[in-house]
């Protein structure tokens, strides 16, 4: 039977496929667009106000954004910064969201109010103490710069003190208590396990987050030890902007995140179901 009580086996209608459609298609606009842009020539770009067959130049154009930038160190630091904000975020978020959620101590609840009420506080604001901050240490055009502001998030916290306080029995931490385990060895066996779901979309939204973040890393690397966004703005001219060149760029810059999505996806949304999936 495809209908069974309550409807909970019912399949989702036409419409429900055709507005998933409709946000796919919305989604990846952009992203064919620049591919557009970034395939034709300038002379192509002027002639023409609406552009829907992709050029032979996408390749040149690739090639003189390489020549033009330095991408590929700045590709590398992209990497690494992205990389080790997201193991850091995922590591120290999960740790504070299984002391918020599953330990009984004092003032919890305000601290974790508090926390989140950070988020309301705009980034610009910290960015002059900031910038102090990472003068003193010696630290500006250096990838610590960038790699230690974002080593803990407040939405990570709040992340993961919501999931683990619905997907973490405490019945079950109380019973490894019992036999003689340890906070921390109750966290590395019971709590990080539990978390796993939850950890790899917080991973995936901070290193999506983090790699095309552009304000702080302009202000503190500058051009000589570039991430790839910081590096992309060089393309601009003073006077003349190349769109062909700057969204061929553009293009280059979102190949690893594409990447992430395609060998990462499957794993991500399995987890997601194991965790959603509960008695």
């Amino acid at each position: 039977m495809s209908a069974t009580i309550g409807g909970h086996d019912r399949r989702p209608g036409f419409w429900v496929y055709g507005v998933l459609l409709a946000v796919m298609l919305g989604s990846a606009f952009p992203i064919w667009w620049s591919f557009l842009i970034g395939s034709q020539d300038a002379a192509a770009i002027n002639q023409n106000g609406m552009i829907w067959i992709p050029g032979g130049n996408f390749l040149a154009n690739a090639a003189r954004v390489i020549d033009t930038i330095p991408f590929w160190s700045a590709l590398g630091n992209s990497i690494i910064v992205s990389s080790a904000v997201s193991l850091s975020v995922v590591m120290f978020s999960t740790l504070a969201g299984y002391a918020f959620a599953k330990l009984k101590f004092r003032g919890r609840e305000g601290l974790l109010i508090f926390v989140i009420a950070t988020m309301a506080v705009p980034t610009q604001l910290g960015v002059v103490p900031l910038f102090i901050v990472m003068a003193k240490l010696g630290w500006t055009g250096s990838l610590w710069a960038v790699i230690a502001p974002g080593m803990v998030t407040a939405f990570g916290v709040f992340w993961m003190t919501q999931y683990l306080r619905d997907a973490l029995p405490d019945e079950l931490i109380e019973a490894v208590r019992m036999d003689g385990a340890s906070m921390i060895r109750s966290f590395w066996h019971i709590g990080l396990p539990a978390a796993r779901p939850a950890a790899a979309m917080l991973a995936l939204f901070t290193f999506i987050g983090t790699w095309t973040n552009f304000f702080w890393p302009f202000i503190v690397l500058g051009p000589g030890n570039p991430t790839l966004p910081v590096a992309l703005q060089q393309l601009q001219a003073a006077f003349y902007v190349d769109y062909s060149l700057v969204l061929a760029g553009v293009v280059l810059s979102i190949i690893p995140l594409i990447l992430v999505f395609v060998f990462l996806g499957k794993q991500l949304v399995a987890g997601i179901m194991q965790g959603a999936v509960k008695g």
